[in-house]
């Protein structure tokens, strides 16, 4: 039975039992706490426990605090029904009746509606959300907040109509913000029937130092987060040897501003580059600036956008967020900062004060530049929190993608300090940039293979220029293209575009040396000449005082033939089972968490607006089964992919699990009204459950080529602006800086840039150049190959592929401490099996065999020979 009269004594001492960190509610009602760090889904946490109370309990009101306007506009946006961040959406129970939702603006009209009994709604959940900032304000001077006040129509207010509610829970949204306010003590007199709190600091600062909350009941902290991969990996960010007495406060500003843009820039192209290898959405970064006070952000914003700074380039581009905003300009800040993940919004910095440190919720955050003087502990814990959010909801692997900035010249190594602190909420990793210079700017750089810009079709990027101290002989210019005029190269890409089609002609074509056959160049040709007849006309070269038709047959012959002298022929590989196939499921525990479904006699109709088809849920009239489980295994065997002779112990286990589930909270009645009522909804949801436990068995697989080659997919690489690409052959002095590099000069590379990992690829790549007659870098997706490791099935894309007069290679180049890593392994048996299936083709059709070689970087010398390696060789 719901009551305000509750003995705190006895549920604090039956709670503690449950929770060995919950030491006292420290207030006059039962309020847990749930400290989670930020990004992790603080406010899906609070919609799962407004879904579960009353889907499970029946409870339908509760009041939601939010510490300020940011937080507040932001839980109402998600609480509301078709917002991109609705915490409802999928619960069925919602779709029909979504929760009402009350606010400290509506409450006079809404809030009315609900007072008056007579009024009937649909809505059996109404969520009242008010910001505790605004009520603070209001209850100034011992004045009583609006919500108290009486309202003549009613003859009450409505404070008092929510506090007489037996069923009110209280919902507190980043709860360390106002534990002591004015408005929270105000709001106490609602005597709730218990409080929920979230926050990610769950302390309260004092002259002492932070006091913890003493009801906390779970703790997911921001370490925790960080090893499970939630989130961001926060940076601190100085230059190399900085010593910050030897400048002025003024002068440490401007350069951690300057130094703040520079990795801005850098990040910005690193996650376009990214997109562009990935094909997946461009994410576009900004910058945080986090200011003392209103006066120095106005500086800054004109700073800033001044032409002294960067040259003009960020005027148009910042906004300053405070609370010196007012009216208009209060709506256009708060306009442009709710869309600064839009990639054609213009913001690329914003300046703020206090206003931010919650609630705002961002996924392109890359860059904080803290300017406000702060304890390295309330930098790492507040100032990060609001970048911390991954872009894509997970690690990409990329290091510029996955990790957070803050640049702190003068508090670098105080942070580091704090952190590596053995009660520190994190561990921060350390990023040094060298003092400012000309190769701060980035570009992305796309680059065609080398078979592309032989023909013509693809510039080399203007980034290669010749390679110095290597040479004449090493440093000679590359050929000038094949195909000289705009006709010639027209016809050129229409011939790779039908060679792009006889990939997939595996029996006419079975490797790239087949279009030198005479009867399949004739073949080309023919389609070639189809394709250009409507534009002959315009494929006119003029020879002389007369105009020739261009040679197609020419064109043809010379693109085939840079087309094998310019490929290795990598196969496209499918593995498909064969034979007699057994398939199961494993047997696993039901999660049962998310469903309590509850009984109910009345039958509920569900009418299509759009169609006029009508659905019903309610119970299959006389079809009484004698035992309880049988309600779940006759609707479960409906399903064509369950079979009950061969799975009948599997089904009556999980049944068997799913009714003890449901007689934990009803009677033996009840259970058998939800079972009669609802065993479909039921056994789409365990069918859903055993789909992630099957598994299939073959006699035999079978391995089906589709291609017998592929064309290369071209790279893109992030380069220093204007840098010259140094010589593979060089050695490099800063091996620090190597992936910011690009090489060329390559004499067998099918491409003329390529980029290394470390100075082990570039060795191994200077053996390469030897030894090998054509190598390259392979880009995503060129093989195709992915790997298990746990659930995720990523895709393994190795170091180099070259080719010999004997063998092809796949090589990966590893560090020896980690070629046993589970990872490493795991990729190794992927490409080890994707080079015994290739073998066997190459096999059937007189080819060379592929090998899988895994090579200890400390192996890697040039004065070794590819054959030296081949000891490393991995077998399936």
């Amino acid at each position: 039975m719901l009551s305000h009269e509750q003995d705190l004594a006895s549920i604090l001492s039956t709670l503690k039992a449950e929770f060995p960190t919950l030491q006292d509610f420290e207030r006059e009602f039962p309020s847990l706490c749930f400290a989670l760090a930020t990004g992790v889904g603080k406010t899906r946490l609070m919609g799962a426990f407004i879904a579960y109370l009353h889907l499970a309990h029946g409870i339908n009101n509760f009041f939601v605090l939010a510490p300020n306007l940011t937080i507040y506009n932001k839980l109402i946006a998600d609480f509301t029904r078709n917002k991109p961040k609705y915490v409802f959406k999928g619960i069925a129970e919602f779709a029909l009746h979504p929760p009402l939702i009350i606010t400290g603006d509506n409450y006079d009209q809404t809030g009315a509606v609900v007072q008056d009994q007579t009024m009937k709604l649909g809505n059996d959940v109404r969520i009242n959300i008010f910001n505790i900032s605004k009520i603070n304000s209001e209850v100034r001077g011992g004045k009583e907040p609006r919500i108290k006040r009486m309202k003549e129509v009613l003859g009450d207010s409505y404070f008092n109509h929510l506090a007489n509610l037996s069923d009110l829970v209280l919902l507190m949204d980043e709860s360390h913000r106002y534990r002591a306010s004015a408005g929270v003590r105000s709001i106490n007199e609602l005597k709730p029937l218990f409080g929920l709190e979230v926050t990610a600091t769950p302390f309260v600062e004092s002259t002492r130092g932070p006091v913890p909350f003493k009801n906390v009941v779970m703790d997911y902290p921001l370490a925790r987060a960080m090893e499970d991969g939630f989130v961001k990996e926060p940076a601190a960010v100085t230059q190399r040897n900085f010593d910050a007495k030897a400048h002025t406060p003024e002068e440490i500003e401007k350069i951690k501003l300057e130094d703040g843009v520079r990795l801005h820039e850098t990040t910005k192209v690193e996650l376009l580059t990214y997109a562009r290898e990935n094909s997946v959405k461009v994410v576009k970064p900004f910058m945080l600036v986090i200011a003392r006070d209103t006066t120095h952000a106005a500086q800054l914003l004109a700073l800033l956008e001044s032409d002294a700074f960067y040259d003009g380039r960020y005027q148009g581009k910042v906004i300053q967020v405070d609370s010196s905003r007012t009216g208009s300009e209060e709506e256009d800040m708060i306009t442009r900062l709710l869309a600064v993940e839009n990639v054609d919004e213009p913001t690329e910095i914003v300046i703020h004060v206090n206003m931010l440190k919650e609630g705002w919720d961002v996924t392109n955050l890359y860059t904080i530049v803290p300017l406000r003087a702060a304890n390295a502990r309330t930098l790492i814990e507040q100032s990060i929190g609001r970048g911390l959010r991954l872009p894509y909801g997970k690690r990409t692997g990329v290091a510029a993608v996955d990790r957070l900035n803050i640049v702190a010249h003068d508090k670098f190594q105080e942070i580091i300090d704090e952190a590596n602190r053995g009660d520190s909420p994190i561990r921060l990793k350390q990023v040094i940039l060298e003092a400012s210079g000309a190769d701060d700017k980035k570009v992305s750089v796309h680059v065609g293979s080398g078979l592309m810009t032989r023909l013509g079709l693809a510039d080399v990027p203007s980034i290669v220029s010749a390679p110095v101290n290597v040479g004449t002989a090493l440093s000679s210019p590359a050929p000038p293209p094949i195909f000289a005029t705009e006709g010639e190269r027209e016809a050129a890409r229409v011939v790779m575009d039908v060679i792009g089609r006889y990939e997939v002609k595996r029996d006419f074509v079975p490797t790239s040396s087949a279009l030198l056959n005479a009867e399949v160049q004739a073949a080309i040709l023919a389609e070639v000449t189809e394709r250009l007849k409507p534009a002959q006309g315009e494929l006119l070269t003029g020879v002389g005082d007369g105009i020739a038709e261009i040679n197609l047959s020419a064109v043809v012959s010379k693109t085939t033939e840079i087309v094998v002298q310019q490929t290795i022929d990598i196969p496209r590989i499918v593995v498909v089972p064969t034979g007699e196939v057994t398939t199961g499921f494993h047997p696993f525990k039901l999660d049962v968490a998310q469903l309590h479904l509850q009984p109910g006699e009345r039958e509920i109709v569900i009418h299509n607006l759009h169609t006029n088809e009508q659905d019903t849920l309610a119970s299959e009239v006389g079809l009484k089964e004698q035992r309880l489980e049988d309600y779940i295994v006759h609707a479960l065997v409906d399903f064509d992919d369950i079979d009950y002779f061969t799975h009948a112990d599997l089904l009556y286990d999980l049944s068997g699990q799913m009714v003890q589930h449901l007689q934990g909270y009803l009677s033996e009645a009840e259970v058998r009204g939800v079972l009669d009522r609802d065993r479909r909804l039921i056994a789409r949801e365990i069918r859903t459950q055993m789909m992630a436990h099957f598994w299939e068995e073959a006699t035999e697989y079978e391995v089906k080529v589709s291609r017998g080659f592929t064309e290369l997919k071209p790279c893109n690489f992030t380069a220093t602006a204007g840098q010259t690409a140094q010589h593979f052959r060089e050695t490099v002095t800063e091996l620090g800086r190597i992936k910011q590099m690009l090489f060329s000069g390559f004499a067998r590379c099918l491409y003329p840039l390529q980029k290394f990992d470390s100075d082990t690829e570039r060795r191994f790549a200077v053996i390469l150049d030897r030894d090998a007659a054509k190598w390259f870098k392979p880009s995503k997706g060129q093989f195709q190959i992915y790997y298990k490791m746990g659930s995720e099935q990523p895709e393994y894309i190795p170091d180099f592929v070259a080719e010999t007069e004997a063998s092809k290679f796949m090589v990966e180049t590893k560090a020896r401490t980690d070629i046993n890593t589970q990872e490493v392994r795991a990729k190794a048996g992927a490409a080890a099996r994707w080079c015994t299936y290739a073998s066997d083709h190459a096999m059937a059709i007189g080819t060379k065999p592929w090998r899988y070689l895994l090579v200890p970087h400390d192996e890697i010398a040039e004065s070794k020979r590819l054959t030296d390696f081949l000891r490393f060789e991995v077998k399936m």
